[in-house]
């Protein structure tokens, strides 16, 4: 049965969901406690000891989100998602810290150039954001785009910001 389980982070208290076989979600902070295990309930998790992989996985996730360069790489992931979506995760892993790609950049990279918006999808339903750093995706030029996570785009800037992408470290006066 997979586990579940919250942990504090530079952005706020965030949660996983495990197997042994891997992370299967990964919650980045809710308004509360109860609706981020709601999410992670839905992939059968419930509340359950931290064992060695997800250990690992939550340290590497809270160093990333302490502005360090973390590679994910090692984290082995058990999603149930299309060949296509996987396709996109998979460039969008390549991504380095610090850098970003657009939606049309992946969709090129895919050999499907006119398939900007298939590629947000893709990342919207992206179960393991941070894992899978979808928040370094943009729209066209520099624009924000969508982020399904709570805090949406004000999320997603945060944490570029973290990350030292240029534009998005800037304090701003409001």
């Amino acid at each position: 049965m997979p586990s579940s389980t919250l942990f504090d982070t530079s952005i706020g208290r965030c949660g996983i969901a495990w197997t042994d076989d891997g992370v299967l979600a990964v919650a980045l902070p809710e308004p509360s406690d109860e609706a981020m295990l709601d999410y992670l309930n839905r992939f059968g998790a419930a509340a359950g000891p931290v064992d060695a992989l997800a250990a690992d996985a939550i340290a590497r996730i809270v160093d990333l989100l302490d502005g360090r360069t973390v590679d994910m790489s090692p984290i082995p992931l058990v999603l149930d998602i299309s060949e296509f979506d996987a396709s996109v995760y998979t460039v969008c892993s390549s991504i380095p810290r610090g850098a970003t790609l657009t939606y049309g950049d992946i969709a090129r990279r895919l050999g499907h150039p006119g398939a900007a918006q298939a590629v947000g999808g893709a990342l919207g339903r992206n179960p393991v954001p941070i894992i899978v750093p979808c928040h370094r995706v943009l729209g066209a030029g520099t624009e924000v785009g969508g982020f399904s996570a709570p805090g949406g785009a004000n999320t997603k800037q945060k944490i570029l910001g973290i990350e030292g992408v240029p534009g998005f470290d800037e304090p701003t006066l409001f």
